[in-house]
């Protein structure tokens, strides 16, 4: 779910709660796996964190790297569209996990990680 108008890149760098809250490290294609696994005699439900989630969208005419707020409940939405990164990253990022994308779903890469760590003022 968006959304009804997305948030920019200024916007999140504003708001210290968005940048505090960033999971770094979670791969957004987990969010598309079953909640609830069957693991031999037991059934166990899987934990999300909450927080927000650095991901490229990768259906439509051109990549996109947006912001998604993944909350307690499971819920999710996306709320914000990062248009400052250079198209050669999120080229670079889509090739480098071909593998792992899920849905149009791509994580991020370390050097994704390294120029939105840099330009929030983290590094």
């Amino acid at each position: 779910m968006f959304w009804e108008e997305l948030l920019t890149f200024e916007d999140i760098k504003k708001e210290p709660y968005y940048i505090q809250n960033i999971l770094w490290d979670f791969d957004p294609t987990k969010l598309l796996e079953p909640i609830i696994k069957q693991e031999e005699d037991k059934v166990v439900y899987q934990k999300l964190p909450k927080g927000y989630i650095f991901y490229i969208e990768t259906s439509g005419d051109k990549p996109e790297l947006l912001l998604m707020r993944q909350k307690a409940n499971y819920f999710g939405e996306t709320i914000a569209k990062i248009e400052e990164i250079p198209l050669e990253m999120l080229c670079e990022a889509i090739e480098e996990n071909k593998d792992r994308i899920k849905f149009g779903i791509c994580p991020i890469n370390e050097k994704i990680k390294k120029w939105l760590k840099e330009q929030l003022g983290l590094d």
